[in-house]
Formats: C-alpha cells, structure tokens, sequence
C-alpha cells in the first residue's frame, strides 16, 4: 500500500495514560496474519463519553454503545474494535455477534458487560466472523500493556495508509493532564455528530455528563468540519475516555478544553491528509456570512463538490467553481458582495474577476500541497472553516476494488 503523500513523517510518540492498557492482535476477520482486533482495559471510575453517526442505517455496535453510554460510572470499563467488517446491516446476527464479543470480553476480564463497548469498521452487509474475535480474547487480555497504543492504532485502519495517533500535556494547578488519541479514516468520510472510529484517552478526572457536553461540543468545530467525499458512514463512533488517574478536575479548565480541542483537530486533520487518493490538503474558511450555521453550509458545499475537488487534483485555478458552489449551497448570497482568494490571492470581487489577478498566479498556487479557499461573503458575521482534500482517480480505484 502506498503512503499518502500527505502523510506526517511517522506516528508521533504517544504518552502513556494512566488507568488504560491496550492489546492488539490478528484475528483474521478479513485478511490472514494483519492486526485486526484491539482491546483497552479502562480503570475503575472512569468517564466514558461518546458521539456516534445520526445515520438512520446505524451498525449494532453503535447502537449498542449508544443504549450503554452514562448508564453506569463504576467499575472497570473496556473497548473492543475490530476492523475489516463493519457489522452493520447485518440484521439480527449483529446484534448476536456484539454479545457475543462482549460476553467473551467480560469472561477474559471480569468487566462488566455494561461496561463494555465495541465498534467495527469495515465492509458493509456481510456476516462479522465474530468466533475469530472471541478466539483470540484470552491472549489479549494477557497481552494487555501501557505503552499498546500505537498498535491499537493500526489494528483499527482499513483503507488507511497511516495509522493515526496526537497527543497533549497540559498544566493545570501545578499538576500535568496527559491526553492521547487514536482515529482511523480515508473513505465515506463526512462526519453527522461524530466520525469514523476516534478514540480519547485522558488521566483528567471530569464527570461523565461534563465530559459528554465538552466532547460534543468540540466534535462540531473538528470532527464535523471535515469531509473527503460528503459520504457519512454507518459506524462513525467517537469515544472518550477519563481515568481521573492525575487527580486533576478539568471541569472547568480552559486549559484542558483547548488541549483535548488541538488533539480532536490534529486527528481530524489526518484523516483528511489520508482521504482516499488525496494529493492535496484543503482549508476552506468562510467569512461574512449571514450567521455561523451558514457559512458551514458554504464551507461544506465547496469542500464537497466534485468539480471543485477535481479542479484541485488537476492543479487548475478554476474560480469558477467557488462560484458555482457558493451558489448552490442555499445560504444567503449576493454576486456583488463576495470576494475569493487562493491563499493571498485575490481572486474575484465585486462581482467579477478581481483586475490584479493573473491566472498564472492562481495556477502557481494550486500546484502547492496545502491550499487554503477563502470566501467573504459580504453580509454579515458568520464564521466557519472546513477541511477536505482533492478528488482523484485513485478514490475511484480504491473503492472500485474495495471488496474484491
């Protein structure tokens, strides 16, 4: 497989938080001998807060995580995720197959199966070949350790090319809060209220409803400004997890909120560095808008088209597109107001073509990696930025072949 060229220079060194393990291991859901299967074990007293997909066509361990969450604070807490099948639309048979995985985990562990919450990722409508997972329980449990993260990391990657992993340290009265996380993503990537998988882990001590606010408050200025192809998966899950371990009440720390911020935008962004295909990393930020809700709705109408996406793989500075995005996009709009720029370039305003553009800067521009789209819209203070890559023929073959 090949890296994506936007990938960062190698999986960053990850502190280790305490009151979490982590095993992985190769269970042989869909390819033989790949690590597909990890499990962490979470101390007692733990807060566990989540953010799933608001797809009407959720998979059985989303469903199950979402009747568990905040059902219950004591006693150890595990996540098992497995990738390779997403064990969604599998009727019945899903539902079966997550108790039967977190049967096997509560054996292997002692951990109540209240407490236990799953996820996979994968090929949809096929069967979860879920004994293979149950067979390799005992030697995960046995294998379980402090420093498994980034292992845990690559077991849950399916068409990624990078495993995922950002970390933060942040001081607060004097003592130091440790954050890390993992997340895998590439494809059918246009996160509703969370994304792809995303795991959290802090050693913070905040309740489980604080811990819940923050963490969907937070998911909407990172997870939900990203797309790669506007698909919204059926398994997307994002889990926090707080051991308290430090002793440190982050409840009411701005401090620990911009740092768990920082690390939920630093694994946005990689998943969208390892969209499917991607040559090119794109920021898209709206201004002037008539409110905050509708400069998203621009951002995101720009970051999803096909034509803007495909002039940008091509390296063709075709404003043209904006416009056309803009327009679509249903937010409030005036031709004569607007303004688009490549970066410093000044592209279009007042209605027109700005006279100081050349089309040989903007082609200039778009041959750069990172590229930023800034659209002004002239009417009122809305604010909103998104992030998305290039779509190119290697999207397409990706997921022609995905199944085969």
């Amino acid at each position: 497989m090949t890296i994506s060229p936007l990938a960062p220079a190698q999986f960053p060194d990850l502190p280790t938080i305490e009151g979490v393990r982590f095993a992985a291991g190769a269970a042989g859901v869909k390819y033989k001998d790949r690590t597909d299967v990890m499990l962490a074990e979470l101390s007692a007293g733990t807060s566990i807060a989540g953010v799933f997909t608001r797809s009407s066509t959720r998979s059985a361990p989303v469903l199950d995580c979402q009747a568990k969450l905040g059902k219950t604070a004591s006693g150890r807490a595990a996540i098992l995720v497995n990738s390779g099948n997403a064990n969604a639309f599998t009727g019945a048979a899903g539902e079966k197959s997550v108790e039967a995985i977190c049967a096997s985990v509560a054996m292997a562990t002692g951990i109540d199966q209240k407490r236990i919450f799953t996820a996979s990722t994968g090929v949809i409508g096929e069967r979860l070949p879920d004994d293979r997972i149950t067979a390799q329980m005992a030697e995960l449990n046995a294998g379980l350790s402090d420093n498994g993260l980034e292992a845990a990391a690559k077991a849950i990657m399916t068409t990624d090319t990078f495993p995922k992993g950002a970390s933060a340290e942040v001081e607060i009265d004097g003592k130091v809060v440790k954050i890390a996380g993992i997340a895998k993503g590439s494809g059918m990537i246009a996160p509703d209220m969370a994304t792809m998988l995303v795991y959290l882990f802090t050693d913070a001590k905040i309740s489980q409803p604080a811990l819940q606010a923050l963490l969907g408050a937070l998911t909407d200025q990172t997870f939900n400004c990203i797309t790669v192809d506007s698909d919204t998966s059926t398994s997307d899950s994002l889990l926090c997890a707080a051991t308290g371990a430090s002793g440190v009440e982050v409840s009411e720390s701005a401090g620990f909120t911009q740092a768990l911020h920082g690390v939920m935008l630093d694994l946005a962004h990689q998943v969208v560095r390892d969209g499917e295909g991607a040559t090119k990393f794109v920021e898209v930020r709206v201004t002037g808008a008539a409110s905050d809700a509708e400069a998203r709705k621009v951002g995101l109408s720009i970051a999803n088209s096909p034509l803007v996406k495909t002039a940008i793989a091509g390296e063709d500075p075709n404003w043209g597109r904006i416009v056309m995005a803009v327009g679509k996009s249903g937010a409030t709009a005036d031709r004569d107001l607007l303004t688009i720029r490549f970066g410093d370039i000044i592209v279009a305003e007042s209605g027109w073509v700005s006279p100081n553009y050349s089309e040989e800067a903007g082609a200039a521009y778009m041959k750069q990696q990172d590229l930023m789209i800034s659209v002004d819209l002239g009417i009122g203070g809305g604010l909103g930025t998104v992030w998305t890559c290039d779509l190119t023929h290697g999207y397409i073959s990706i997921n022609a072949d995905y199944r085969s």
